[in-house]
């Protein structure tokens, strides 16, 4: 890979072709920098497909990756701001897992037809981003997978949650490639706990995964815009992206 080390690069709404073959919303970031790099599908968190996303997806590119971020939402409500599309998904019970799993196929599909595709992608997400970037490497050939604070993979949601889904750890063997687990210490869902199950199940199996946990943080740390950021903590997340894709996504 050709890094571009001015971190010069491009950012635009498309349109993939998701699940169902069906044409949602995404946003795109590319390194501006000749050469061939590794892609990330973005996987936005409940809240949806908003600024602090977007930006994310264009600190990948600043890194050298081609990062798409499809709108999971884009059916529900297209056109609608974040908060709207949001609310509407959450009223639906929130995005069906196959539908998921289709829509991040379409984002992989079109980052390895990207003309500076090195042919290797990875996924990242939060919160239930985090949930869905696991749910991606259990259902999907990846090179690459980074689940933040992923709760709703041992544990179903706790009672009155605004959306409903299924444990993801009894498919911990489907797991197709390394994955990045950074949590919160102070987090309930997942809680520590859920973190050391998910552990022991992987480690049983032989999947290669690393876990970190930051005391003094709990869900939702690396959101800038919310209180419960944690900059420390954020921090050397970053950091441990950076080196783990580094690993495995660049050429």
């Amino acid at each position: 890979m050709t890094k571009d080390i001015r971190g010069d690069l491009k950012a635009q709404t498309i349109m993939v072709r998701g699940h169902g073959d069906q044409e949602i919303e995404a946003y795109f970031a590319e390194p501006l920098g000749e050469g061939r790099y590794g892609g990330v599908v973005v996987i936005h968190h409940m809240p949806g497909y908003d600024r602090s996303t977007k930006e994310i997806a264009r600190r990948f590119a600043a890194m050298g990756y081609l990062a798409v971020m499809p709108n999971l939402y884009h059916r529900e409500a297209p056109g609608a701001s974040p908060d709207d599309a949001a609310a509407a998904a959450r009223a639906q019970g929130g995005v069906p897992d196959e539908r998921l799993v289709g829509d991040v196929a379409g984002a992989i599909a079109y980052l390895k037809a990207h003309q500076k595709s090195n042919g290797k992608v990875g996924t990242i997400g939060y919160c239930s981003g985090g949930r869905q970037s696991f749910l991606s490497a259990v259902s999907l050939p990846l090179d690459a997978a980074v689940a933040c604070y992923p709760g709703g993979v041992v544990n179903a949601p706790p009672a009155g949650a605004p959306v409903s889904f299924t444990p993801l750890i009894g498919r911990s063997k489907d797991l197709s490639c390394p994955l990045l687990g950074l949590f919160g210490e102070e987090d309930k869902f997942p809680g520590p706990d859920e973190v050391a199950t998910l552990d022991k199940e992987l480690s049983s199996l032989g999947k290669e995964h690393e876990f970190h946990s930051y005391p003094g943080a709990g869900h939702a740390f690396f959101d800038v815009d919310r209180p419960s950021y944690r900059v420390e903590a954020a921090l050397d997340g970053w950091k441990r992206i950076e080196a783990f894709f580094g690993r495995h996504l660049a050429s």
